[in-house]
């Protein structure tokens, strides 16, 4: 039975015949094939994009970011039930996040060494923020922000989420080098929750948790 269902299907789809009949073969043959022969490779092109000769609906952890040890990361279900267009916009947010998350974790301990002319005396951690000539310059960065946000790095739904090019020319745009974004970005998450939970309760910058 398995090998006959087998050979159903694979003529099935040589021969290019009604999609409705070929899902029905390719289900019974379900049993006898793995699940990944069934599904295809997965597509090396948008995310949300699913491979050629995939069935069925819309699934999140087939994804790009789906790595081990942690398999699909999603701890508050936002993308339980949602369909490819819902998930683009939930990527697209993640990514945001992850970049701003990896840049403010990274800030928030070089601020400690380092300090551009005419900001000597602003301190460091969050007063920064609000304390002028900090203040002054944290305005700046949202302003730039919104103009890329708003100008060349607005999302275009012919490519992955996020996707705004290769500005460094770098040549690194691949599979691999998307999972590595998001599981940093989403380690910085944590981590500049962290520092900024850490300074509220303790009122020590972050390189200031380790000790004088």
């Amino acid at each position: 039975v398995c090998a006959s269902a087998l050979m159903l299907a694979a003529s099935c789809k040589a021969a290019s015949i009604h999609r409705g009949s070929s899902r029905r073969l390719v289900a019974a043959a379900a049993p006898c094939m793995d699940i990944a022969e069934l599904r295809g490779p997965r597509s090396s092109g948008s995310v949300g994009r699913r491979a050629a000769g995939s069935f069925g609906p819309f699934d999140p952890a087939e994804q790009v970011g789906v790595t081990s040890p942690m398999g699909f990361f999603d701890p508050l279900g936002f993308s339980k039930g949602k369909d490819e267009s819902s998930f683009r916009r939930l990527r697209a947010a993640e990514l945001k996040h992850a970049r701003v998350a990896m840049m403010a974790a990274l800030g928030s301990l070089v601020q400690h060494y380092v300090r551009f002319p005419g900001f000597e005396d602003v301190p460091s951690g969050l007063a920064a923020a609000w304390t002028p000539p900090g203040s002054q310059g944290l305005a700046g960065l949202l302003v730039v922000a919104g103009a890329l946000e708003l100008g060349p790095w607005r999302e275009d739904a012919s490519k992955e989420p996020g996707n705004f090019g290769d500005p460094l020319g770098l040549g690194m745009y691949d599979i691999d080098m998307r999972n590595k974004e998001l599981n940093n970005g989403r380690f910085a998450m944590v981590a500049i929750l962290g520092i900024v939970a850490a300074e509220l309760n303790t009122g020590l910058a972050a390189v200031e948790q380790f000790g004088p």
